[in-house]
């Protein structure tokens, strides 16, 4: 064998060992894989072509001119997915703690780079201790370098993160504009400031996990989208995401082989004839889609509101729900910022939406109005104007004032709205509105509370029903709730060739 090719296996073998045997088996025992076990799990078997393998870091200070750090801490490069090409960065724990030095982020930036030339999607694997102190300022260049590409490629390719370790300080911020973060449970935590310096700052006592873990930004504060039980999880639940995605903004999402649309008799009965009894809507979601399976977002956060990727007739849809079994399905802060960023991403990525409605309204109390439940509510009815995919909206049950205005009401630019028979379509409930009409009538009446329920149901026929909105046109169809999924395709079918714009301008000023 040549010198040079035998000098050449030498090193590639040396680098591809990242921080070595014993520091493989330290995140091994850990529970964690490796970057590059990771990337094994995530692309299709021999498909990842990895660049810049012998990038090195160029730093003279604090001896880091002795050191050397195989790839500089991060693995990039294009691989496939189902044969789709993806862009991915995979960061090595076991090289200087996966630290964040200058070419470690120039690595990082160039693959940005790549796709969005090439049109592809980018996932990210963080497992980093954060700014590699000692390169100083050229790590904070790196960070914002790649916080602006991360801007840049919002809503023009899909961005993923996957949180497999520490992500703390500014680290944090580059998970936090792609579209979805997934943390692993027990060994992923993100922060900006840790533990060590919250006790010292405010004198509060916590650990990592209860600070910054997996359970904790899945349902607390909604930084993260999903949980997986572990690396390989988070890489199987990648692949499945994107599934349900197009490649960028430019392409349509890739529509399985049609699945057949039947009626659904059993339908109905989900819905109870009380309409103040509550239900699980995830069990009419389970019938309307394929196969009754559907990727949840956002599980665990705001569970008066449903968000997730599914299909119907082999197309991905989006699908906004309110919840009856949480709340009575109200929409408040938490829920509106959560309906709202999933409805902006498909909207960016041509998913049709479907919503499902069944509100009483916004959140009353003093909470919701001191923290902005206006400003927040007005993300989702911006949502719903600005996105020009096809919108689908059924009415279940309730649908009251403002709330039945901001869910995908043909208000907003919703294309098809359908109601069931059961649905109510009003100001504000029976009960609160004949209160208010027939205020004067109630009060002088010998028998008030006889008034007040012969008052009721008198609002309740005029205007508790499907059809005072349907005789104005406000909803196209009243519909036997076993034709609904019957419905939603022959929709989806109708509205393949939409084509709508919007004024031309730099772009809105969504209520942040």
């Amino acid at each position: 064998m040549r010198e040079s090719l035998k000098k050449y296996h030498e090193l590639d073998k040396k680098i591809s060992l990242g921080g070595g045997e014993e520091r493989i088996k330290k995140q091994h025992d850990a529970g964690k894989l490796t970057a590059r076990e990771r990337i094994e799990k995530l692309c299709d078997p021999d498909s990842f072509e990895e660049i810049d393998k012998f990038v090195k870091h160029r730093s003279i200070y604090f001896g880091l001119d002795k050191k050397e750090f195989p790839c500089d801490g991060v693995i990039t490069g294009i691989g496939e997915i189902d044969g789709r090409k993806v862009a991915v960065f995979s960061q090595d724990f076991t090289v200087q703690g996966g630290s964040l030095g200058e070419m470690h982020a120039k690595k990082i930036m160039k693959l940005q780079d790549m796709a969005l030339k090439l049109g592809i999607p980018i996932i990210g694997i963080n497992d980093s201790g954060g700014a590699r102190i000692q390169e100083g300022v050229d790590s904070l260049y790196g960070y914002g370098g790649i916080f602006y590409r991360n801007t840049l490629a919002s809503g023009v390719v899909p961005q993923i993160t996957v949180i497999a370790g520490p992500c703390a300080g500014g680290a944090v911020y580059s998970p936090a504009i792609t579209d979805f973060i997934i943390m692993v449970e027990n060994n992923s935590q993100m922060f900006i400031t840790g533990p060590q310096v919250i006790r010292a700052v405010t004198g509060e006592e916590i650990d990592k996990e209860a600070l910054g873990g997996a359970f904790v930004h899945n349902s607390k504060s909604g930084v993260a989208h999903f949980i997986a039980n572990d690396d390989s999880s988070a890489m199987l639940l990648v692949r499945k995401l994107l599934s349900y995605m197009p490649q960028n903004s430019a392409e349509e999402p890739f529509i399985k082989e049609e699945r057949e649309i039947a009626e659904i008799p059993e339908l109905i009965e989900l819905l109870p004839e009380n309409p103040k009894y509550g239900y699980d809507v995830k069990e009419i979601i389970r019938k309307l889609v394929d196969n009754e399976e559907f990727l949840e977002v956002h599980a665990h956060y705001a569970k008066n509101i449903v968000t997730a990727f599914a299909r119907i007739g082999g197309r991905p849809v989006g699908i906004v729900a309110n919840q009856p079994a949480v709340l009575a399905g109200v929409l408040d802060i938490d829920a509106s910022d959560k309906a709202a960023r999933f409805i902006r991403f498909l909207d960016g990525f041509n998913i049709p939406i479907i919503t499902l409605v069944d509100t009483p309204g916004f959140l009353p109390g003093v909470s919701q109005e001191h923290g902005g439940i206006i400003r927040h509510g007005a993300k989702l009815l911006y949502a719903y104007s600005e996105a020009t995919v096809p919108k689908i909206t059924i009415i279940l049950r309730k649908a009251y004032g403002g709330a039945y205005i901001a869910m995908g009401s043909q208000h907003l630019g919703a294309d098809m709205v359908f109601a069931w028979p059961d649905a109510e379509i009003a100001v504000m409930g029976s009960e609160g509105a004949a209160n208010i009409i027939f205020r004067k009538e109630i009060q002088n009446s010998p028998e008030p509370e006889k008034t007040r329920a012969e008052k009721i149901e008198e609002y309740k026929k005029m205007f508790a029903n499907p059809y005072a909105a349907a005789s104005r046109g406000y909803i196209e169809e009243v519909i036997d709730p076993k034709d609904s999924r019957i419905k939603i395709y022959n929709a989806l079918e109708i509205l393949q060739s939409k084509m709508e714009g919007r004024p031309n301008k730099k772009h809105g000023n969504i209520p942040l």
